[in-house]
C-alpha cells in the first residue's frame, strides 16, 4: 500500500473525527452541562439548531403590525419569548451548534457586563456582518483597551460643550424643513428617515466638522450596507460564502473599499407629558436657542426619554461569548457558551419595574435612574461596564437639543396611519416608519 494513500486515509480519519467532535460530541457535552446546572431548552439535533424555527417565527411576526401598545417583546424577539415562556428564565437556544443561555438576572447581568475576571468576550462575528459592527464595538483584550483610551477623551463634557454648535446647526436644518411643510397649518410627516438622518448629520458634522458630505457618505453607505448584509445573512453559515462572486458580495466589497477611503420608536401619545415637557422648555429657554447648559435643568425631558429607552432600548439584546469555566452565582457556565442577555425583556419585567412595566410613566425616573431600579442592573439602554457605549452623552444632548426646539415651535399628534411595528435591524427600529400630525404653534 502505498505511504501516500495512509497518509490520505489518515487525513480524512482526522477531519471526519474533528467535524463529529464539532457537529455532535461538544454540542452534546455542552447541552449536558447546562442541564445539569437546571437550564431547559430543545435536544441539540443537527449542525443549524434552532435557526429554522427562529427564522420562521420572526418572519411571521413581522408579517404584520401589532395593536398600539408597549407589549412589543414577542414582536421584537418572537423565538426568545415563545422560548422562555414554554422553557422557563433559565432556558437556552441553538446558533448552530453553539448553546445560547438566556440571563435575565440583574446581579447575573452585573457579573457578566462587568467582567471582572476577564472570562467573557465580545462574540466573533461572521466577517460580512463585521463590516456593520467592526471598530470599538467588536474589539477585545489589549486591542479595546488601548481604541477605548484613544477615543474617551473625545467624549469628555469640554469636548461635547464643543460640539452644542455642531448639535444646533443640524436641528435647525431639520426644525427648518418641518416648517416649510407646516406653513399652511399642519401635515402628516413620517419622522424616522428625519432623524436618523439629525443623527448621521450631527455625528457628521462633529467628526468631519467643515467636510461633514464626506460624512453623510459615510450613513448612505452604511445604509446600503446593511440592507445587502441583510439580505444575504441566511447564507453566511456557509463556509466560504462571502467569496463567492454573486452581485451582492461584489457590492458589499466595494462599499467596503469606499468606506476605507474616506478621510425614537413611536408610542401612544402622552398629551399630559408633553404639554408639561413644552411648558419646562419654555421655561428654561424661552424663544432662545439652548445651551448645554441649560439642557441639564431638562428634568422632565430627561424623564421622558429615559422611559422611552427603558420601553425601546435601541440595542435591546446583549451577547457575551463565555471562553473559560465561570462561576456566575451559584451557576457554573462551561466555556464554549454564549450568554445572552435580552434589554429588552429586562426593561420590561414585572418583577423588576411593577405591574406597570409595559406602561408609559415617566415619573418612575423622578428621582434618578438609581431610586428607579433599587440600584440594580435593570436598566442599561447604552449596555453597562467597561464597555458602556462612550457615546450616550452625546446622543442624550443630541435628543435634548432636538427635543427642545420641536417643542418651542411645534405640536404633534400620533397619525391615523402609522402602523405600529417595531423590529430588529441591529437597533430597534419602526418596520413601517414613524407618522405623526405635525402642526406649528
Amino acid at each position: 500500500m502505498s505511504i501516500w494513500v495512509v497518509i490520505c486515509a489518515a487525513l480524512v480519519c482526522f477531519w471526519v473525527c474533528k467535524v463529529l467532535i464539532w457537529v455532535w460530541w461538544k454540542p452534546r457535552k455542552l447541552e449536558k452541562l447546562l442541564r445539569e446546572q437546571g437550564f431547559n431548552g430543545t435536544s441539540h439535533m443537527y449542525m443549524f439548531g434552532d435557526l429554522k424555527q427562529l427564522v420562521s417565527t420572526t418572519k411571521k411576526a413581522r408579517s404584520k403590525p401589532i395593536e398600539l401598545s408597549h407589549s412589543i417583546v414577542p414582536r421584537v424577539f418572537p423565538f426568545i419569548h415563545e422560548t422562555i415562556q414554554r422553557q422557563g428564565p433559565m432556558s437556552y437556544i441553538w446558533f448552530g451548534v453553539t448553546p445560547r443561555v438566556n440571563i435575565l438576572d440583574p446581579d447575573l447581568i452585573k457579573d457578566i457586563l462587568s467582567n471582572k475576571f476577564g472570562h467573557f468576550s465580545k462574540l466573533k462575528v461572521n466577517p460580512l456582518v463585521r463590516l456593520l459592527i467592526g471598530g470599538l464595538a467588536n474589539y477585545d483584550g489589549e486591542k479595546w483597551a488601548k481604541h477605548r483610551r484613544i477615543i474617551s477623551p473625545a467624549f469628555h463634557l469640554e469636548k461635547l460643550k464643543l460640539m452644542v454648535p455642531a448639535f444646533h446647526a443640524s436641528c435647525t436644518d431639520l426644525v427648518e424643513k418641518w416648517e416649510k411643510l407646516v406653513s399652511n397649518g399642519s401635515s402628516e410627516v413620517d419622522v424616522w428617515p428625519d432623524l436618523q438622518k439629525l443623527s448621521a448629520d450631527a455625528i457628521s458634522r462633529t467628526a468631519f466638522g467643515s467636510s461633514y458630505e464626506k460624512g453623510r457618505r459615510v450613513f448612505q453607505l452604511l445604509t446600503e450596507q446593511t440592507k445587502l448584509i441583510f439580505e444575504v445573512l441566511p447564507f453566511v453559515f456557509i463556509p466560504g460564502f462571502r467569496f463567492l462572486p454573486t452581485k451582492k458580495n461584489r457590492r458589499i466589497k466595494e462599499i467596503d473599499r469606499e468606506f476605507a477611503c474616506v478621510d425614537d420608536g413611536c408610542v401612544e401619545y402622552a398629551p399630559g407629558m408633553a404639554a408639561q415637557a413644552r411648558e419646562e422648555v419654555l421655561r428654561v429657554f424661552g424663544s432662545d436657542n439652548p445651551n448645554l447648559d441649560a439642557l441639564n435643568h431638562l428634568k422632565i425631558v430627561t424623564m421622558i426619554f429615559y422611559e422611552v429607552l427603558r420601553l425601546y432600548p435601541p440595542v435591546p439584546l446583549l451577547v457575551r461569548y463565555c471562553y473559560k469555566e465561570m462561576k456566575l452565582g451559584s451557576l457554573t457556565l462551561p466555556p464554549g457558551v454564549e450568554i445572552s442577555m435580552p434589554t429588552i425583556l429586562v426593561h420590561h419585567d414585572r418583577t423588576i419595574w411593577g405591574e406597570d412595566a409595559e406602561e408609559f410613566n415617566p415619573m418612575r425616573f423622578s428621582e434618578g435612574i438609581s431610586k428607579a431600579t433599587n440600584n440594580q442592573v435593570s436598566f442599561f439602554p447604552f449596555g453597562w461596564g467597561p464597555r458602556i457605549c462612550l457615546g450616550q452623552a452625546f446622543s442624550l444632548i443630541e435628543a435634548k437639543m432636538a427635543m427642545a426646539m420641536i417643542l418651542q415651535r411645534f405640536s404633534f399628534d400620533l397619525s391615523p396611519t402609522y402602523a405600529h411595528a417595531p423590529y430588529t435591524v441591529l437597533t430597534l427600529q419602526p418596520q413601517y416608519g414613524a407618522q405623526i400630525i405635525l402642526k406649528k404653534l
